[in-house]
């Protein structure tokens, strides 16, 4: 796809395939046989979706960056680099299951099918979302994305309950939320994840483990394995490459088979790395806790890059197919974000409501 120099990170400006990557890429599509199963089974246009998911959470970052650049919104936390954690999951989901996204898992949204405007709309603080301009962190609970938490690890006891009522009521659903590697050194997902074992409720639990918490190295913050946690808590666990679309939807697509049958939760693992900072403003500061080589090493492993060269190289998809879907992408990104600028002023809050929906001090 079509680099942004002003807006990406350094490591993918230039990027290239690099055939060692490439073919790690591949061997773990048939690595594990129940995996290869569920991605041999997906259709060209499942991939094809597939692509389109993961590029459009790239393009809805880069236009993050772009107004972040022009002043129109002061910061932005992004998930570029993180893109198949969240696209491959939303993929191996169904109508009725229920999500709630980080705000890394912006992406989320979109594949769940809440309007894009929506998604910008919530970072320019306008009316005309669920929050009505409270708040960024914006959900569709007509779509079954619950809206996230700003104290992250919160969320993990709540989809854990939306769980539980899918259960009580007998309904075939899952709810699935991810959280952090920082985030999980909080008592409330540690809480969520008992409650979930215990009742054996159809839950997922995704530990994005991006090796970095707020301005803190993962190897300072956590010295133990989170794969751990599933005989901590008695449930399933399993680890997928946060990078490899095609790996994290079938991980998930075997964790909510498992969910669907009544055997209770289950802790996935993705294994993945934040390119740049908590958000935009701590960029230089984010990118000093690791090496060069770090980031050149994971930089060839864009989840967008890689994906799309395993679909020209080992699929035969005609790089038209992937420039056309770009480009509806795009048009789709750059409209959405226009119409939302356009109703900042027309839908901005009424200061007399400043304290609706405020029920104590």
């Amino acid at each position: 796809m079509k680099r942004y120099p002003a807006y990406e990170f350094p490591e993918y400006v230039d990027w290239a395939p690099d055939a060692a990557v490439q073919a790690d890429f591949a061997a773990r599509i048939t690595a594990n046989p129940d995996r290869a199963a569920r991605i041999a089974a997906l259709d060209t246009a499942r991939l094809l979706d597939l692509y389109w998911g993961l590029v459009m959470a790239r393009l809805h970052d880069v236009q993050l960056k772009r107004w972040v650049k022009q002043g129109v919104i002061s910061k932005a936390w992004l998930g570029s680099g993180e893109e198949a954690a969240t696209v491959g999951p939303c993929a191996a989901l169904q109508a009725g299951d229920v999500v709630s996204p980080m705000i890394r898992n912006a992406s989320a949204l979109i594949e769940r099918g809440v309007d894009l405007q929506v998604c910008f709309s919530g970072y320019l603080g306008t009316t005309d979302n669920l929050t009505g301009g409270r708040d960024l962190h914006i959900g569709d609970l007509a779509k079954g994305v619950i809206p996230p938490i700003s104290h992250v690890g919160d969320i993990v006891p709540v989809i854990a309950g939306c769980a539980l009522a899918f259960k009580q009521t007998g309904q075939p659903n899952v709810a699935l939320t991810w959280t952090g590697d920082g985030s999980t050194a909080t008592g409330a997902v540690h809480e969520g994840l008992r409650v979930a074992a215990a009742l054996q409720v159809p839950f997922i639990c995704v530990i994005q483990d991006n090796q970095v918490a707020l301005g803190t190295h993962g190897q300072t913050h956590f010295k133990g394995d989170f794969l751990a946690y599933g005989a901590a808590y008695g449930c399933a666990v399993a680890e997928f490459d946060g990078n490899h679309v095609l790996d994290a939807y079938a991980a998930t697509a075997w964790a909510a088979e498992r969910c669907r049958a009544g055997e209770g939760p289950v802790i996935l693992v993705g294994r993945t790395f934040r390119m740049g900072g908590h958000a935009t403003h701590d960029e230089r500061e984010a990118r000093a806790l690791f090496d060069d080589a770090t980031y050149a090493r994971w930089g060839r492993r864009d989840p967008v890059g890689m994906y799309e060269t395993w679909l020209v190289q080992a699929m035969g998809v005609e790089p038209s197919a992937l420039q056309a879907i770009e480009a509806e992408a795009d048009a789709a990104i750059d409209g959405a974000a226009r119409a939302a600028l356009a109703r900042r002023d027309s839908h901005a809050p009424d200061p007399a409501t400043v304290l609706d929906g405020v029920y104590g001090p």
